[in-house]
């Protein structure tokens, strides 16, 4: 029923259904009220609601290819967990994906007693960093594109909720540290609070890689607008987001953030989720999902442990931005999002 949908709903978005030029369509006589209407849309200084001005996403190396979201299960076996997940990795890979994602905290249960026992040194790497050397190594022999997930990293007397992300050469090419942490309590449902254990990280993650540029959160982040529009200014394609929600909030806000990020900004969005284990302290919600620029469900699965593969088309991107120019409607004169540290990939 959703794959249906989905095909649906993709249907409508094609451009038979959507109209790409609404000046085109119009008599002659109505074409100058459009144009009015544009010079009317530049007073309101568009350019100015984003400090410094956004810039639009690079020619990408690959303009379509495809993505592989890997919804692994996780347990206490720390050599298992890295095992199964180059498996899936090679697997993803054999399938023809270019860009592989991981769940969060894949390679051990998602708690604050457990982040301390499972932390790696990355800077050190070797043994003491073994889920790292493995998706080094791997991206390197497949030549792939991976977005490792998180793992928890240890730096001096602080650990942190990390995510590394890895070129074709096995290089490191970017490292996003959570810069919100989950600390919530809803009352006879759920509390968590990762401060107790894990360091806020300090800076915004946008990667130029082999297949595009993309900006990168963890969980929690996506609940922050405010980081999605920042990368969607400094030119991301793609966002990602390895996440594991949880009973509560995943029924109710997991798919909404994920399309509400992808519509708000016109571009693509990809979660990767751990596999539900009920019988684990902390039971996440799963459904692992590929959002399309207009908000729409490219590809998802439910709960069970999951490779999806689906299809990222960039040329989209522009397509949805014409339907809805919003970049050229916002209100400079009204409002501005300040990029505090500056514009440009980090």
């Amino acid at each position: 029923m959703r794959a249906a949908a989905t095909s649906t709903a993709i249907s409508l978005l094609s451009p038979s259904h959507l109209r790409t030029s609404a000046a085109a369509s119009l008599p002659y006589r109505r074409r100058p009220r459009i144009a009015a209407m544009a010079a009317a849309a530049s007073s309101f200084r568009p350019e100015a609601a984003r400090s410094p001005a956004a810039v639009e996403p690079p020619a990408p190396p690959l303009s379509k290819f495809k993505v592989a979201l890997c919804q692994l299960s996780v347990t206490a076996d720390k050599a298992r967990n890295i095992a199964r997940a180059r498996a899936a990795i090679e697997s993803a890979a054999a399938d023809g994906a270019k860009l592989v994602l991981l769940p969060e905290i894949w390679n051990g249960p998602y708690s604050n007693d457990s982040f301390p026992e499972y932390a790696e040194d990355i800077e050190a790497g070797g043994d003491a960093a073994p889920s790292f050397s493995m998706m080094s190594d791997v991206a390197r022999s497949l030549q792939i594109t991976l977005v490792g997930g998180s793992i928890s990293e240890r730096s001096g007397n602080s650990l942190y909720n990390t995510c590394c992300v890895f070129g074709s050469d096995g290089k490191l090419k970017g490292k996003h540290r959570k810069v919100h942490l989950f600390d919530i309590d809803i009352p006879g449902k759920i509390t968590f609070q990762e401060s107790k254990t894990l360091t806020a990280g300090q800076d915004l993650t946008v990667v130029d890689t082999d297949v595009g540029r993309i900006g990168i959160g963890i969980c929690y982040d996506i609940r922050f607008q405010e980081l999605a529009m920042l990368y969607a200014a400094r030119g991301a394609h793609l966002l990602c987001y390895p996440g594991a929600f949880n009973m509560t909030t995943g029924p109710l806000h997991w798919e909404l953030l994920q399309r509400a990020r992808a519509a708000d900004n016109q571009l693509f969005v990809a979660t990767c989720a751990p596999a539900r284990d009920t019988g684990s302290s902390y039971v996440a919600w799963g459904h692992s999902t590929l959002v399309g620029p207009f908000g729409e469900v490219i590809a998802t699965t439910e709960h069970d442990e999951a490779t999806i593969i689906a299809e990222i088309d960039y040329s989209l991107i522009e397509q949805r931005r014409q339907f809805l120019p919003l970049r050229h409607q916002r209100r400079g004169d009204l409002y501005q999002l300040v990029d505090v540290q500056g514009s440009g990939s980090k």
